[in-house]
């Protein structure tokens, strides 16, 4: 049975919740990934995701803004040890596409509902391919 390590992402972009929120949204977009873990030492203590940014964007916030301001604090995680199906039901029904994965209680991945797909449809091919 597969599990979160398997497919999670191992090359973390990650943000200290003091961080200007312009420069972790720039951060995002330059490694292309759509959240950064916010850690306090070696903890998480939040996820900044697209949807996040957009809120503040769209509130008018941006400018002079921390990370600590729009992240999601207390996150949910799974540990690097779990299922796939565990991981997809925490996300589906918690309504949100990214997931830091902990070993140990540390973090050392995040899993994204498209990690996931790509495990669902591997076998699939796009329409007209």
């Amino acid at each position: 049975m597969a599990t979160v390590a398997d497919v999670m992402s191992r090359k973390l972009l990650t943000v200290e919740p003091a961080t200007d929120l312009s420069q972790a949204a720039e951060r995002m977009v330059e490694r292309g990934v759509g959240a950064a873990l916010v850690l306090t030492g070696e903890t998480v203590s939040g996820i900044l995701t697209e949807r996040d940014v957009l809120r503040a964007v769209a509130t008018g916030s941006v400018e002079g803004t921390h990370v600590a301001a729009w992240m999601t604090r207390d996150p949910e995680t799974v540990d690097v040890s779990e299922s796939l199906g565990q991981a997809a039901a925490i996300m589906i029904h918690g309504g949100f596409r990214h997931i830091p994965v902990l070993d140990g209680g540390k973090p050392v991945g995040i899993v994204s509902i498209r990690d996931l797909m790509r495990v669902v449809v591997d076998d699939e091919s796009p329409r007209g391919v």
